[in-house]
């Protein structure tokens, strides 16, 4: 039996060390400040497709956190400046090539900058540390109705539903509109993506999360949203971040609201982020990689327990 052993080889992980270092010298150029918070917090996130962990704490429910987000917001209210976060991140998902529960997430926020400026930096980031190709940027509306002759912002929920069931081979008609779109990108659109560094943005204002909207020149309400892929792999999430209170709590109720009505655990909504924003959330942009994933691609390796000390089946 060898099951005591790591999952990644030695040679691996002294690079992984120095991938860290690279980083945190990445953000030191820039005077970001590193910050250092909780694992463990009173409220998860709402959202439909993220599931948290629940931990006991003395007898009191706690969340072990799927990403810094919520408590590295309270410090930007509180007039930290831009800042990052590497560290442990958490979710309840099924374990495979691509997804641990356990995984490490390089998160940071840049105050003052919108989507294009933060686009650009992921990019100088990726290139410091290894990433040797040029970056392109997609609209989300056009690689998708390039692949599937519909536009995402205006096909019917019905035109979705029915997309969505012949690519997965599966009944999508009882689905909803974000599910469809959700979907269909990962099963149609994303094999279709280039090669190298692709930034998608400008996703459908359904997919907002926690985005900020803006009106697109065909008058299209759209989430101030991207997403980065490297050679068709899912890296990173990055959003203009949405700072109006009212707004981030009626968004809070409706994911409760579909949780609720597919039986899924409700999940209490974090009153601190809501009193932070309320207090003045500035204006900025956040941006989430998989430092795990990125690892992946820079070693060509194809699992990512093998970029891991442990993976889950051997913890």
């Amino acid at each position: 039996m060898s099951d005591w052993k790591p999952t990644a080889a030695i040679e691996t992980l002294r690079f992984r060390s120095e991938l860290f270092s690279s980083i945190r010298k990445f953000f030191e150029d820039r005077a970001i400040l590193e910050v250092d918070v909780p694992l463990i917090g009173q409220a998860g996130v709402t959202d439909l497709h993220v599931d948290c962990i629940e931990v006991d704490v003395a007898g009191e429910v706690k969340y072990l956190q799927s990403s810094p987000e919520y408590f590295m917001k309270r410090l930007l209210a509180s007039g930290s400046g831009s800042i990052y976060s590497l560290g442990k991140a958490f979710r309840a998902e099924e374990i495979g090539r691509y997804h641990q529960s356990e995984f490490t997430l390089l998160e940071w926020y840049r105050l003052g900058f919108d989507e294009y400026q933060l686009m650009n930096e992921v990019a100088e980031l990726l290139s410091k540390l290894g990433v040797k190709c040029k970056h392109q940027t997609l609209k989300y509306a056009d690689i998708f109705e390039q692949v599937t002759n519909l536009n995402p912002h205006h096909a019917t929920l019905s035109q979705l539903q029915e997309t969505a069931s012949i690519v997965s081979s599966r009944d999508f008609r009882e689905d909803s509109r974000s599910d469809c779109l959700n979907l269909i990108f990962s099963f149609a659109v994303e094999p279709e993506l280039p090669e190298g560094l692709v930034f998608v943005h400008d996703y459908p204002e359904c997919q907002s999360a926690l985005a900020q909207l803006k009106r697109a020149s065909d008058g299209s309400a759209v989430a101030r949203r991207f997403e980065a892929y490297l050679n068709g792999m899912e890296l990173a999430n990055g959003y203009v971040e949405l700072n109006d209170a009212n707004e981030q709590s009626a968004r809070f109720s409706s994911d409760t609201s579909l949780r609720e009505a597919l039986g899924k655990k409700i999940i209490p909504t974090d009153e601190n982020l809501l009193e932070a924003i309320r207090f003045g959330l500035p204006f900025c942009s956040g941006v989430a990689i998989g430092v795990d994933r990125l690892l992946m691609q820079l070693l060509s390796l194809d699992q990512i327990s093998r970029v891991m000390a442990f993976g889950q089946h051997r913890v």
